[in-house]
């Protein structure tokens, strides 16, 4: 047979609105990976497997050099039972909601289409270049976004603690590069 592998090191644990990415798709898979956000930054590295795959496995068998140690660990429970409560995921869904409104709004006018869910959102753009150029733009306001996929998408992943009010302060930000680089065309 096949196992199906999802990756949620930078999509998973609250990070699209829901603890898991997959949650949204009704797939489960039969192991998924998870990292970076476990800890809240500290170094750490997770492997969670349903329990037909685990069957197939001994202790030994699957090792990190990033699993397991005490103090990670502590941090890792601690994340863990915070992003997983119930109101902090739907936190995250409002500010992602609110956050996508603001885009669109900002973006659609320029016909850039807005992409993903909760707080990992994308803005694509037809060129790699269009995309580098508003990135550019945006750190010269002090909004600090990163592009992704072949370089036309502007990545949207603000902390999940952001607030309205950071939100409406990135959008300002970023409106004000867009218009650097979308100059308006004389009437």
């Amino acid at each position: 047979g096949t196992l199906l592998i999802f990756d949620e090191v930078q999509c998973g644990l609250g990070r699209s609105g829901q603890l898991f990415a997959y949650e949204i798709s009704g797939v489960t898979p039969d192991l998924m990976t998870l990292a970076k956000p476990l800890a809240g930054g500290l170094p750490i590295g997770a492997v969670l497997l349903t329990e037909a795959v685990a069957s197939c496995i001994s202790p030994g068998d699957h090792g990190s050099t990033f699993a397991g140690a005490p103090l990670v660990s502590a941090a890792a429970r601690y994340v863990l039972e915070r992003v997983s409560a119930p109101a902090f995921l739907e936190s995250v869904r409002t500010s992602g909601a609110h956050l996508k409104a603001g885009l669109e709004k900002i973006s659609e006018p320029r016909g850039l289409k807005v992409r993903g869910t909760g707080l990992l959102l994308g803005v694509v753009f037809p060129t790699a270049e269009q995309c580098g150029a508003v990135q550019k733009a945006a750190a010269e306001e002090k909004l600090l976004v990163l592009t992704a996929g072949a370089g036309n998408i502007l990545r949207i992943a603000p902390a999940l603690t952001v607030t309205e009010k950071d939100v409406d302060e990135a959008l300002e930000r970023l409106a004000k590069a867009m218009e650097v680089v979308f100059v308006p065309e004389a009437a």
